[in-house]
């Protein structure tokens, strides 16, 4: 899954062999099967391309790890507490990311009046508010939103645990070549 996120295209077998037999020696077989894999686990799209297939990720990784996040904390007996010791463990970027994120989902949640904290129109200091009243996006700054396909899990990224391995992270792979 890593090769085919990273590329962000369509990807083929091939492509995805000679790029990990840059690292080790890896058979087109174990490759193909791990693809297959992901197809029928929903990970992976695929479309036929001459005698071979394209494979496309259904889900952004960052939709995969949203949806990581989301099932970790709603399983936890107390919510607040598991958000508490998460925010805890962040570092100063990580810190910032969210603030970022939160810049960017607040206003939808503040209802249809558009105004979140403060006075209708004002906008974080560092951010200039657009003609509505709300701050900006950071340039390159984007939520996680439906990535596409229905299977399973939310958001449109596939349920953790969707992929079969222990640890249910594609990037593991069905197999320990899909993540790399």
């Amino acid at each position: 899954m890593t090769r085919v996120w990273q590329w962000n295209r369509p990807v083929t077998v091939r492509e995805v062999l000679e790029d990990l037999q840059q690292e080790r020696s890896i058979a087109y077989t174990t490759v193909m099967t791990v693809m297959d894999n992901l197809h029928q686990k929903g990970w992976v799209r695929r479309e036929v391309d001459g005698r071979a297939y394209r494979y496309t990720a259904v889900s952004t990784r960052a939709a995969y790890s949203a949806a990581l996040m989301n099932e970790a904390w709603s399983r936890s007996d107390n919510p607040a507490a598991a958000l508490v010791a998460f925010f805890g463990m962040m570092s100063p970027e990580q810190r910032e990311a969210l603030q970022d994120a939160m810049r960017i989902i607040l206003p939808d949640l503040a209802g249809p009046s558009g105004a979140s904290a403060g006075e209708p129109g004002d906008a974080p200091a560092d951010e200039p508010a657009d003609e509505g009243g709300r701050a900006g996006e950071r340039e390159g700054a984007t939520a996680p939103g439906p990535a596409g396909g229905n299977n399973g899990g939310r958001n449109g990224a596939p349920a953790a645990g969707a992929s079969g391995t222990a640890s249910g992270d594609p990037a593991d792979g069905a197999g320990a070549e899909a993540g790399r």
